[in-house]
């Protein structure tokens, strides 16, 4: 991972896979980790959480789907939203607990059949 400081060469270079935070005005690219290492859209999605992690905040642009379950204090957080729907049915199907699913500012309940 690649870090560029400073808003100004964030902005003039041509933009590469990666995450810009606005707040600290800094650029992480991902060029050598999607195209070297062949890590795939996953290393985003890692990358992304474990800055959140250490943070508070996820870059610009990135807002993730939550899955909060309503009896018990499991839940998870991806970027991707067909895991978190996974987690979310796999999760009601062996425990019988209701789910909330919510991205952005939009909520939906997931029960057991």
């Amino acid at each position: 991972m690649q870090k560029r400081g400073g808003c100004q060469s964030a902005r003039s270079e041509p933009r590469r896979p990666g995450c810009f935070f606005r707040l600290a005005c800094e650029e992480w690219t991902l060029a050598y980790e999607l195209d070297e290492l062949g890590l795939g859209n996953g290393a985003l999605e890692a990358f992304a959480i474990d800055h959140r992690e250490h943070t508070g905040d996820y870059p610009d642009d990135v807002t993730p789907w939550v899955a909060d379950c309503r009896h018990c204090p499991d839940g998870v957080e991806r970027i991707d939203e067909t895991a978190v729907r996974r987690w979310a049915r796999t999760h009601t199907r062996h425990t019988n607990h209701e789910v909330d699913l919510s991205y952005d500012s939009e909520t939906e309940r997931v029960t057991p059949e």
